[in-house]
């Protein structure tokens, strides 16, 4: 299993990158888009992501992207 630095999205969209720590961040997540959002180490997964996908993507990608969801969210 890998550990992840995840970075999130600054728009509305709740999209996550998933980046191995021994990958190369790819190079739109340094756009001003984006913003560091911590660590994964597969202890507690957020909602949204999905390990099975997630190797997937990496293999293909070098990355995993994702929606991220929020357990407290309130829908009007």
């Amino acid at each position: 299993m890998y550990a992840y630095n995840l970075f999130r999205s600054t728009q509305q969209d709740g999209l996550v990158c998933a980046v191995p720590e021994e990958r190369s961040v790819p190079a739109f997540v340094t756009g001003p888009q984006w913003q560091f959002g911590g660590r994964l180490d597969m202890g507690e997964l957020p909602l949204g992501f999905d390990r099975q996908a997630a190797m997937t993507g990496v293999r293909f990608n070098g990355y995993y992207l994702f929606a991220s969801f929020s357990k407290n969210a309130m829908h009007l």
